[in-house]
């Protein structure tokens, strides 16, 4: 981002601060408006938004900003915030790093968790890092009062797509760029009740039957079960994963 665009948007307007307190959703914002809220946020806290702290992304309807990782690295330079780890367990197939972090006298604490299940080697040793990593960061942006994600929980939230903005004119880059409708979360009821006798080839047809009768292509269905289960291929898929995919597209 040029300085001459940080110094075209110095302030926050009262529109602006009106249409994401009312809304919360900055894809109805004006690109303008985007820049100066962009500005505004890291103003606030002390941060270098040439560094780009923050990106974009659409989760539940609504585009918000998340933190990446030069956003918790500079409040902990910032702001004096000391992070320790006070455990680290095993609880069934799940990993669990929780760091306290200190700072003017409060403490607060967060956990980072990952799934282990099926990992060995170097994928085991890098999951446990990315505990740790989540443990910090949340409780970094937890103890400065900041209520977003931070990148290492966004890759696992089920539906968060991440977007490209222009970081200059606040322009959204992706071209037809439309909010989707947040997907109504399937009852464990309703889940449990599709085909409960059936294999896994047999869900796998109707997953497909099912799309096609509603008008999804198999593209449709891949953008689906790849932004909720984070999965390249449907043979990747569980069988109650598969079911809840069928519920998705009969609603």
């Amino acid at each position: 981002m040029s300085d001459n665009a940080i110094r075209e948007v110095s302030t926050l307007d009262v529109s602006t601060v009106e249409t994401v307190l009312i809304g919360g959703d900055l894809s109805k914002l004006t690109p303008a408006q985007r820049v100066s809220y962009y500005q505004a946020t890291c103003k606030s806290l002390g941060l270098n938004p040439l560094t780009r702290p923050f990106d974009y992304l659409v989760l539940n309807g609504k585009m918000i900003l998340y933190a990446r990782r030069d956003a918790t690295d500079q409040l902990r330079s910032i702001k004096g915030i000391s992070i320790v780890i006070t455990k680290r367990e095993t609880i069934g197939e799940v990993y669990v790093v929780t760091a306290q972090a200190s700072e003017g006298g409060r403490t607060d604490e967060s956990t980072g968790v990952v799934s282990m299940k099926g990992l060995s080697g170097d994928a085991l040793a890098n999951a446990m890092m990315k505990a740790e990593s989540k443990a910090k960061r949340r409780v970094t942006l937890s103890i400065v009062g900041l209520g977003m994600s931070d990148e290492t929980e966004v890759e696992t939230i089920p539906q968060a797509k991440k977007v490209e903005v222009n970081a200059e004119t606040g322009e959204i880059l992706e071209p037809e760029f439309v909010i989707p409708e947040p997907v109504k979360e399937p009852s464990d009821a309703d889940i449990a009740d599709v085909m409960p006798d059936a294999t896994t080839k047999e869900l796998t047809s109707k997953m497909y039957e099912t799309a096609k009768e509603h008008g999804k292509t198999t593209g449709n269905v891949r953008e689906m079960f790849q932004s909720l289960f984070k999965v390249e291929k449907y043979t990747e898929l569980s069988d109650e994963q598969l079911r809840k995919m069928i519920v998705i597209l009969e609603a």
